[in-house]
């Protein structure tokens, strides 16, 4: 949520004026130009350069001015004053200690606010900085990213071989991101697997379209929210007006992989399927004064609901799981979430730079602070094993007596896909290599044993496409929907 707000503050002598006679005010006047030229004239002849003042002064301040002083006139080279300053902003803001408040350049604010409010190119995932890593956050539905197989919790290690330790996420995204048709490679380290993973990704334009929806069967539509964008609120009832025309008649709400966005957006929505005045949200400032949100009842709180979580739903999407549960009772059906409790705000200066900064903590209807804790699902079902596997290189070579971890990998796969090589130990042999023929030869590929390139592609292809028909994330949740439509 952003709410801005500047004062500007003066002062006003309202008790009279003193009138002095014309010509010694101009003599006055006169006398104080005059020694006003000579202290100028004197310091800049034998002073130095002095602490900066700036007025009212401010004591605190000193320690600082006297650092910048002594780097400007001591250091070896010259130095670029805005750079200091500028470090010295980022400097303050890194001391808090919080992933979510950053200080960012002028090029930094353009790319932060492009992925709000329109279309940007770049590799389409929500990061995050945690402990000194940059983490996937969640990849956006239909992005490089999502198609190059990136999952939550990924750390990326590198880019283009440059290591980002220590980066904060918008230093990191200025790296992942470029123009569309260009590569970028990131090595990715996954929890649970030893060797880090190179992954090369063509960046494309990323569309800002936040809603799809589509009827599972005769009476239940499935709606997938992958972000809280500007226009939201709007794609999503024109969505579900158009299911309704098709016999929708309860709805499952997909916000698995939805890392959040903006907090007016996630309360203009929650508002559709909570009942009015009940609450939505809670703020707590700084102070422990807690403001409440309630919903304004701009939709149909009574249609049949059941919302899908997992570990990359986060921010908005934790306020509306939350709220839907604990407000109108709606089941919650997937994972334990990604557990993010705070609200942010952005303001730019002058020279187009960017603070955003933690303003808050955001609690749910009963007041519970999810922050690092994430909301626990009321049926908590998994995805198969293989929902999980890591990604290949598809410019790595497997083939006839390699041995890897990618190896092994690749085996999992070709076995949930229906051509089974009959080990999964990371040794390519030969049934391995009539598994990889009887798969390329299924799907119109050269059959010549070797997985890479257009192969491997296809591969990765295949075990999405196995996923989603074997979504048991989604099988529950319409199980349980079908119960409370009874």
């Amino acid at each position: 949520m952003v709410d801005e707000g500047k004062v500007e503050q003066g002062t006003e002598n309202k008790s009279g004026y003193i009138r002095m006679k014309k010509f010694p005010f101009i003599m006055l006047l006169f006398l104080l130009v005059f020694l006003s030229a000579g202290i100028t004239t004197f310091a800049l002849a034998f002073g130095k350069d002095k602490v900066v003042t700036v007025a009212p002064q401010r004591s605190e301040f000193n320690k600082l001015y006297a650092a910048f002083d002594t780097l400007k006139n001591g250091y070896y080279k010259d130095v670029n004053q805005q750079k200091l300053i500028n470090g010295a902003i980022d400097g303050m803001v890194s001391s808090l200690d919080d992933p979510y408040s950053d200080y960012m350049s002028n090029e930094e604010a353009k790319s932060f606010h492009s992925s709000i409010s329109s279309s940007f190119e770049g590799i389409g995932a929500e990061i995050q900085e945690k402990d000194g890593h940059i983490i996937i956050v969640s990849p956006i539905k239909g992005s490089p990213a999502e198609k190059a197989g990136l999952k939550p919790n990924d750390i990326v290690v590198t880019v283009n071989g440059k290591s980002i330790q220590g980066m904060n996420s918008t230093q990191a995204v200025t790296l992942i991101r470029g123009k569309k048709g260009t590569k970028v490679e990131l090595t990715i380290q996954r929890p649970g697997t030893d060797a880090p993973m190179t992954v090369p990704i063509v960046r494309d334009t990323i569309p800002i379209e936040t809603v799809y929806g589509e009827m599972v069967d005769e009476s239940i539509a499935k709606v997938q929210i992958t972000s809280f964008s500007t226009n939201t609120t709007k794609e999503l009832v024109t969505t579900l007006n158009d299911l309704q025309k098709k016999g929708m008649k309860g709805v499952v709400l997909d916000l698995r992989q939805n890392p959040g966005g903006l907090l007016d957006q996630a309360v203009s929505i929650t508002s559709m399927f909570v009942p009015k005045g009940k609450v939505i949200v809670k703020e707590q400032d700084r102070n422990g004064k807690v403001k409440e949100i309630a919903s304004q009842n701009e939709g149909s709180p009574n249609l049949p609901l059941v919302v899908l979580i997992d570990k990359g739903s986060a921010s908005a999407s934790e306020i509306f799981a939350a709220a839907v549960k604990e407000s109108a009772g709606v089941p919650l059906v997937g994972e334990k979430s990604f557990g993010k409790g705070t609200v942010q705000t952005a303001e730019d200066f002058k020279d187009g730079s960017n603070l955003k900064y933690t303003i808050a903590k955001w609690l749910t209807p009963n007041g519970n602070w999810i922050h690092k804790k994430g909301i626990v699902p009321d049926f908590d079902v998994a995805l198969p094993d293989y929902a999980s596997l890591p990604i290949i290189n598809p410019e790595k070579e497997l083939a006839l007596s390699t041995s890897s971890t990618e190896v092994q990998t690749a085996q999992k796969m070709l076995k949930a896909v229906g051509y089974d090589p009959e080990r999964e130990d990371g040794f390519f042999d030969e049934k391995t290599k009539e598994a990889v023929i009887a798969f390329q030869t299924a799907q119109g590929l050269p059959a010549d044993g070797v997985l890479k390139g257009d192969s491997t592609m296809k591969l990765m292809d295949l075990l999405r496409e196995k996923i989603k028909a074997s979504d048991t994330q989604l099988q529950k949740a319409v199980e349980v929907l079908k119960e409370r439509m009874k």
